[in-house]
């Protein structure tokens, strides 16, 4: 499986289990409710992060993610640490798999490098 789904699915089935009472959300028309458990905004207000951020970070957009933002996530989530240590380890592996390199040609150089080579 793809770590970054993982990723996304871990923080999901994490959302999916807390509910906005237990961690003193307001509840209005529970009827509504799409979602078991917090809805991503909640989650992103708890950790103190926008939407957006959150929305990218569930979706496996994990570069750049420092870990205080991840500590937050944790907090947020309601994490033990077994599973605060996995959340680590998917974000390790997500920003650390090894980027597919662009085959560069022998002996070649961009634009700029040949202008200024040419301008000698």
């Amino acid at each position: 499986m793809d770590t970054r789904v993982e990723l996304g699915e871990f923080l999901a089935s994490r959302r999916a289990r807390i509910t906005p009472a237990q961690v003193g959300l307001p509840v209005y028309d529970a009827a509504k409710r799409r979602v078991p458990g917090l809805r991503r905004q909640e989650v992103a207000t708890l950790a103190g992060l926008s939407v957006d951020y959150y929305t990218q970070l569930e979706r496996g957009k994990a570069a750049g993610v420092s870990e205080s933002v991840l500590d937050a996530v944790a907090r947020a989530l309601q994490l033990d640490d077994a599973e605060r240590a996995h959340l680590a380890d998917l974000h390790r592996t997500v920003t650390t798999s090894p980027q597919r390199a662009r085959p560069r040609r022998a002996g070649a150089v961009g634009p700029l490098v040949q202008r200024l080579r040419e301008a000698k």
